[in-house]
């Protein structure tokens, strides 16, 4: 079972009195419902006329940082996005940048995963040439595998040690 994906959003005039006034909201309900839960957070505070916030906290971002200032059209996305694709998904924002970059890493450029980038750079040898039985011995699969992390591929590695290979060109 996921992990609820969700911010804890602050009003910040409340906070600058020294009063604690916020709500966790789902990340995954939409721009417009997001947007709502932190008017009412807003139109409730303490504070009359509170009308700046925070993220002052996060969960299910699978490791994914967030800005205290993120915007709640790429909160969104990147939720969705996280739901969608999971621990991957995240590290992909995470090393791309973008939800962009990421999503086209994983339609147009990946290999596949493996349990390292050694037995990718096996894999793929091993399909495009016959390798005489007593030469098999004498390949290094280690420094193929860091010198295609070198010149020719991004390997991402998740917690549970799946390591995705995607291809950079």
């Amino acid at each position: 079972m996921r992990s609820e994906i969700r911010i804890y959003v602050a009003c910040l005039a409340a906070y600058n009195d020294g009063i604690l006034h916020g709500e966790w909201i789902d990340a995954v309900q939409g721009t417009d419902d997001v947007q709502a839960a932190i008017s009412e957070i807003l139109r409730t505070s303490p504070v009359p006329r509170a009308e700046e916030w925070a993220i002052h906290g996060y969960e299910g971002f699978a490791g994914l940082h967030l800005s205290e200032y993120e915007g709640i059209t790429s909160v969104v996305e990147k939720a969705l996005f996280i739901e969608q694709r999971g621990e991957l998904g995240a590290a992909l924002v995470s090393y791309y940048g973008d939800i962009e970059s990421a999503q086209s890493a994983l339609e147009d450029h990946y290999a596949g995963v493996y349990e390292s980038i050694e037995d990718f750079a096996q894999e793929i040898t091993e399909d495009t040439i016959e390798i005489p039985q007593n030469l098999a011995y004498y390949i290094d699969y280690v420094r193929m595998g860091r010198d295609l992390a070198i010149n020719d591929v991004n390997a991402i590695t998740l917690d549970n040690g799946d390591v995705h290979i995607f291809w950079c060109h």
